[in-house]
C-alpha cells in the first residue's frame, strides 16, 4: 500500500524572522499605523511580538481562542477563552490582529468580529494564508495549500529529564 507524500511547508526560526520583517514592511508601505497589536494565542504570539518590535508598537494584547484540538482536529466552533481584552482598552484604536495562519478563517473571524465592535479599525496579518480560509487577511507573508510545520510545534512537549537538578539546568555528572 503506497501513500502519497504530504505537501509540506517548513518554516525555520530564521525564516520566521524574515517573515516578521517583511510583513511589518507591508504594513508600513500600506500606510497603516496600528495603535495596538492583538495576537491570537498560541500561534500568533511570536508574530505579534515580532511585529510589535518591527513597527515600534508597545501596546500588545492577547486573545486566546480554542479551536484546534489536535492535528486537523477542531471543535465545532472556535471559543474565545478568558480573559479577553476589555472593550475600554480597545475603544477607538487602530488594531492589527496577528496569527500564524489563516487556515479555515474561523478563528480570525471570531477575533475580527469581537474587535470590530470596539475599535476604530482592525486589520489582519498572518504568516500563511490558505486558499480555503473564509477570511482574507490584509497582510500575508505567503499563500500555501501545504501542511505547515512551524518551528515551535515540531518537537514534542518538554518533559522532566532523569538526573535533573530541579533548577532548570542539567545535573552535573
Amino acid at each position: 500500500m503506497s501513500s502519497e507524500p504530504i505537501d509540506r511547508e517548513i518554516l525555520s526560526y530564521e525564516t520566521f524572522g524574515v517573515a516578521c520583517r517583511q510583513l511589518a514592511q507591508a504594513v508600513v508601505d500600506d500606510g497603516y499605523a496600528p495603535d495596538m497589536i492583538v495576537s491570537i494565542a498560541r500561534g500568533g504570539l511570536g508574530l505579534g511580538m515580532g511585529l510589535g518590535y518591527a513597527l515600534g508598537v508597545k501596546n500588545l494584547s492577547v486573545i486566546n481562542v480554542e479551536f484546534y484540538t489536535g492535528v486537523d482536529q477542531r471543535l465545532d466552533v472556535p471559543v474565545m477563552l478568558p480573559p479577553t481584552p476589555q472593550a475600554i482598552d480597545l475603544s477607538g484604536l487602530k488594531v492589527l490582529i496577528a496569527d500564524d495562519v489563516a487556515d479555515t478563517g474561523r478563528t480570525l473571524e471570531i477575533v475580527r468580529d469581537f474587535c470590530a465592535e470596539h475599535v476604530a479599525e482592525a486589520r489582519i496579518a498572518v504568516i500563511y494564508d490558505k486558499p480555503r480560509s473564509t477570511v482574507r487577511p490584509d497582510y500575508a507573508w505567503k499563500r500555501t495549500d501545504a501542511w505547515i510545520e512551524f518551528p515551535w510545534s515540531l518537537e514534542p512537549q518538554v518533559t522532566p529529564c532523569n538526573g535533573s537538578s530541579g533548577n532548570g539546568s542539567p545535573a552535573e555528572a
